[in-house]
């Protein structure tokens, strides 16, 4: 597969280090780029870890990725669907390996404004918790689950089952995408099918395979030495450092000396990684599976064939149950406009819809990202899967054209 001329590399690069010496830009950042072959079209960092700080930014720092952690507990998810024991869409296998998710009440907000809890209409299957349709949400975007919780509060990065795990869903299960904790409640599925912490299933399954040494829920103390600082932008456009130190404290905090197994291996926002290993995850889904540098393979080709997502029914979807990047929301095709505003603007800035397309074209879902069904402006080919992060990181596949990659910032509040 060609590579960049050297005249592009420099412009692309100098684009990229315009960002990072604008005083009101990114401190710092790191921009992969990567083919199906494992090959590196572009890698740069630029700036620096924190404002203040000597430390240059390097494709070693260490990055919080929060909510693309998302798409590494999906594929160990799907390793398990994968295995025969487990399936996409059995009401039984929650109820029997997560029987307190089927316990859960749904809170509801009658016209007076008051705030109760009524039974699920109907039981959430692994496929809802991987697609956002299970019925949770998120206390920073969601005013009724954030109300429900005052005057305590409620924090999903505290990394405490208590902020995820007694959340009570905000929709009936199946009825609207709401992006929320399911993919926490998805990782502590993969855990209690494998037995294993999920950082230990991801090590052994998907890391490990791949060559990827520097991405884990507990950082080694050589990757929290190279950590990035998490940065705030303030109304008036000015860029400083979080005035409340690093929003996902505790696995920096853990050591030898303090168990583990009272920190929270958050499925949803918990991985602590850098592009360049992080893009060797892309890699290995652009390639349908397996590693083109290790010849591992990590999931079935079947599983992440699904090149241009399918704009069919929900019952023609559902035969094609192992294809990540098919579309699993068609009856939902503007599911990502109209947002709620944010109810912590601190970490969210206010948008109207993730991802904006002229002429409002229907938005697809796969299994824990956003998948294009039609072309962007940008350049976005159909088939492009994508997602982000709270501190401002995002990633993206093209199956089509094989090409991926991830640029990384630590900056709040997110689309700002």
């Amino acid at each position: 597969m060609p590579l960049l001329s050297p005249s592009t590399t420099k412009k692309l690069k100098a684009k990229l280090d315009g960002f990072t010496q604008d005083p009101q830009g990114i401190p710092g950042l790191v921009y992969v780029v990567i083919n199906r072959d494992g090959e590196h079209i572009l890698k740069h960092a630029s700036g620096v870890r924190g404002l203040g700080s000597p430390d240059i930014m390097s494709l070693d720092t260490t990055f919080w990725i929060a909510s693309c952690t998302k798409l590494v507990t999906t594929i160990a998810a799907m390793q398990l669907v994968e295995s025969g024991n487990v399936s996409l869409d059995s009401e039984d296998d929650i109820q029997h390996i997560l029987p307190e998710l089927s316990r859960l009440m749904v809170l509801k907000e009658d016209r007076n404004g008051v705030l109760g809890l009524v039974e699920q209409e109907r039981k959430i299957t692994l496929r809802m918790l991987l697609s956002h349709t299970a019925g949770f949400g998120y206390s920073f975007s969601n005013a009724k689950l954030k109300r429900w919780y005052d005057p305590i509060g409620i924090n999903e990065f505290d990394c405490q089952d208590w902020d995820i795990f007694s959340q009570p869903l905000v929709n009936q299960p199946g009825t609207v995408w709401e992006y929320g904790v399911g993919i926490d409640w998805a990782g502590r599925f993969v855990e209690r099918v494998s037995g294993l912490s999920l950082d230990e299933y991801c090590h052994l399954h998907i890391f490990q395979p791949l060559g990827v040494s520097r991405t884990t829920f507990f950082p080694t103390k050589e990757m929290k030495e190279n950590l990035a600082f998490i940065h705030r932008r303030r109304l008036d456009g000015s860029v400083r450092l979080y005035e409340h130190g690093h929003l996902f404290r505790k696995p920096l905090m853990a050591s030898a000396d303090t168990s583990r197994e009272t920190i929270l291996n958050s499925g949803g926002a918990g991985l602590f990684s850098n592009p360049v290993e992080y893009c060797k995850i892309l890699a290995m889904l652009l390639n349908q599976g397996k590693d083109s540098q290790t010849s591992r393979r990590i999931l079935k080709t079947e599983t992440v064939q699904g090149i241009f997502p399918c704009l069919c029914s929900v019952d023609e979807m559902l035969k094609t149950e192992l294809e990540m990047f098919t579309n699993q929301i068609p009856q939902f095709p503007d599911f990502a406009r109209n947002l709620q505003p944010p109810c912590k603007p601190d970490l969210v800035n206010d948008a109207n819809e993730t991802y904006f397309q002229p002429g409002d074209p229907p938005q697809g879902w796969g299994l824990s990202f956003f998948s294009l069904l039609h072309p962007s402006e940008t350049g976005r080919a159909t088939g492009t899967a994508w997602w982000s992060g709270l501190v401002n990181l995002i990633w993206w596949a093209d199956l089509k054209s094989g090409i991926g990659g991830m640029l990384a910032t630590q900056m709040l509040p997110f689309n700002g």
